[in-house]
């Protein structure tokens, strides 16, 4: 009879192995080019005098329309918590920041917390 050798499962891995990867996806995970990246271009063009339009963020990240408005209302606004005001002139919607948002408690907070001690 012939005997047939043990293959080890797919699934698992030598130790080894999955030490190499962890190595290889921490060194990908940090910035090591210390170039300027798409979201500082974008925010550089938001503070500066002028503002600027979707048109030339597309044109400068190589992104779509709907994706400049999204970095606009989840990175800007949420993330950042910067202030983005718009105003429509003949050539388009001119975007700018204006200033950060103060970290300030909203007066229907402290108004709650005056009831409660009421």
């Amino acid at each position: 009879m012939a005997r047939f050798k043990a293959r080890p499962s797919p699934c698992t891995r030598p130790a080894e192995q999955l030490k190499s990867n962890t190595k290889k996806n921490a060194q990908t995970a940090s910035r090591s080019s210390g170039g300027i990246s798409k979201h500082d271009r974008v925010l550089r063009l938001l503070r500066s005098k002028g503002g600027t339009t979707i048109a030339a963020v597309s044109k400068v990240t190589g992104w779509q329309p709907h994706s400049v408005r999204g970095f606009f209302a989840g990175v800007v606004k949420k993330k950042l918590g910067l202030t983005l005001t718009s105003n429509k002139t003949r050539s388009g919607r001119i975007y700018r920041i204006v200033r950060a948002r103060t970290s300030a408690p909203s007066p229907s907070a402290s108004g709650t917390a005056e009831q409660a001690d009421a």
